[in-house]
This record gives C-alpha cells, sequence and structure tokens, in this order.
C-alpha cells in the first residue's frame, strides 16, 4: 500500500516520542527509578527497546510503499502497550510513587493515541503492496 500522509505524520510522531522516550529511560534510569518508585531494570530495558522500535518506525515512515501486516503489527504492538501499561498500575506488580503512576499512565495514554491516529493513517491509505 501506499501510505497517507496522515499514516507518514503518525508514524513520524510515534518516533519521536519513542525516540525520546529511548534516551529518557536508557540514559537516566537510575535517576528515575527512585522518583518513579520503579525498578530500575525495567526503566534502562523499556528505553534499550524503545532504541529499536523507534529506529524502525522511523525507517517505515520514509517508505513509499508498505505492507499493510506491518503497519497492523505497529498499531497492534501499540495498543498491547497501551493495556500492559494499564496492567502494570493494577498488577501490584510494582508500587510506583504518584510520579510514577502519571508517568506510566501518560506514556499509556499517548501510546494509545498513536496506535489510534496510525489506524485511522492506514485507512486513509491507499494500494495494496505484497507482504
Amino acid at each position: 500500500m501506499i501510505p497517507s500522509l496522515f499514516l507518514r505524520r503518525a508514524l513520524q510522531a510515534d518516533t519521536v516520542f519513542s525516540g525520546a522516550g529511548a534516551v529518557i529511560f536508557s540514559l537516566g534510569a537510575g535517576e528515575l527509578a527512585p522518583l518513579f518508585n520503579l525498578p530500575e531494570a525495567l526503566l534502562r530495558e523499556t528505553g534499550l527497546f524503545l532504541i529499536a522500535y523507534a529506529a524502525v518506525v522511523g525507517w517505515m515512515s520514509t517508505r513509499q510503499s508498505l505492507p499493510r501486516i506491518l503497519v497492523a503489527v505497529v498499531i497492534a504492538g501499540n495498543a498491547a502497550w497501551t493495556l500492559a501499561s494499564i496492567a502494570l498500575l493494577f498488577s501490584g506488580a510494582v508500587s510506583p510513587s504518584l510520579l510514577g503512576e502519571a508517568a506510566v499512565a501518560g506514556q499509556a495514554i499517548a501510546t494509545g493515541t498513536l496506535a489510534e491516529l496510525q489506524y485511522i493513517g492506514l485507512r486513509r491509505s491507499s494500494g495494496m503492496v505484497a507482504a
């Protein structure tokens, strides 16, 4: 398919958001862990994952054509991340501070919003390319 401009912009926004998270969590895990009352390893590993994720989504945003399934995987991943973030807060597995709860909830909302924007962009895209 040929990605719509809307989809390209949604993927670019995801790249910026994820790239910022990658830098903040990878490099600042030690400082953020006590502020958020979240495990340092969780924050650092999240940041390291986001490095690769931002690179892939950034690459996708520059393609002239994309397989729909690849975009659908990104959308599903963002939806799953949103649900997993909310589940983390209710699981009892961690006991974040109020600031930590706000950070987890805020990024869940942002990620869910990106999934919705990407879905709208996918629906506005045209043509099919073999996966």
